[in-house]
């Protein structure tokens, strides 16, 4: 099975230790600034987001690559129009920020603007092992997913993680961002009783301020109601202020073991990348 990360092969130091970040193609200047504060080789996601075009993502994600960091562009199956463009941005990626690892989702479009109904789709094509690609990032949905009964998602995630090993490559789970971590233990209890042993990075929301939180939340169909938001540490009666993970990353240190698998984080910068990669550094300062 090919090496994801070679953090992967060692127990972490503390919850933060081998975190990953999240970046959209308009975040370049912010990568810069933030860039002298995170760790060498950390793995960063780079979206598939509407309104961005093709020469902009590989823009940033060869940025990622030239700053020392390990790129992992995303993949939106229903918002991809053509074989060709799907090859091609995969050819141009692998090209020119020497990528090794690709995420898929579905995406938000509920009819696909071209061949690719979903991720699955993706993984079938081929292309993936052909470029070179030895790790596949697929999506995680501890709180739930909007359009699958929990059966259904745990049939999903086993196929895709069967169907990408069978084509040589490792599959890598990285969740939706996560205000509740007792939910987050649960299905991660579950996944591994159900023979899943994939490592999963949990999506934690960097600090930002509470109502972008509850808009992100909205929008990604996140768990947040009133009761799981007090464990996080926001009250919906005072919006106002920031919020962030400490609460969520503690629970997450002090519960997670060996049962749980292979287990790092993945940060949603909502209030920026400087200000996420300021917290995770305090974090293991004090830790």
């Amino acid at each position: 099975m090919p090496v994801i990360h070679p953090n992967w092969e060692r127990p972490p130091v503390n919850m933060v230790d081998g975190y990953s970040l999240e970046m959209t193609a308009k975040d370049v200047e912010s990568l810069r600034e933030a860039a002298p504060s995170i760790a060498a080789e950390t793995p960063v996601a780079v979206t598939f987001l509407p309104g961005e075009d093709f020469a902009a993502r590989i823009a940033a994600t060869k940025l990622v690559r030239s700053l020392g960091f390990e790129p992992m562009p995303h993949f939106s199956a229903r918002r991809i129009t053509s074989t060709g463009e799907f090859e091609n941005y995969l050819a141009a990626a692998v090209a020119e920020a020497d990528v090794r690892r690709c995420f898929v989702i579905a995406g938000d479009p509920s009819q696909p603007e071209g061949p690719y109904a979903d991720s699955s789709a993706l993984i079938g094509s081929g292309a993936f092992e052909r470029a070179g690609i030895r790790a596949i990032g697929i999506g995680g949905h501890p709180e739930g997913h909007p359009n699958m009964t929990p059966d259904q998602c745990w049939s999903v995630l086993l196929d895709k993680c069967t169907e990408i090993e069978r084509r040589g490559m490792a599959p890598l789970i990285v969740t939706q961002f996560v205000f509740d971590a007792d939910a987050v233990l649960v299905w991660l209890t579950e996944l591994r009783a159900r023979g899943i042993e994939a490592p999963v990075r949990i999506g934690v929301p960097g600090p930002a301020g509470i109502k972008t939180l509850m808009r992100f939340a909205a929008r990604c169909g996140v768990g947040a109601s009133a009761s799981v938001l007090a464990k996080y540490g926001i009250s919906i009666t005072k919006l106002l202020g920031t919020a962030g993970p400490d609460k969520l990353v503690e629970t997450f240190e002090r519960s997670l073991g060996e049962e749980h698998g292979r287990i790092r984080l993945h940060f949603y910068p909502f209030g920026g990348l400087e200000k996420t990669v300021a917290w995770i550094n305090d974090y293991a300062r004090a830790h």
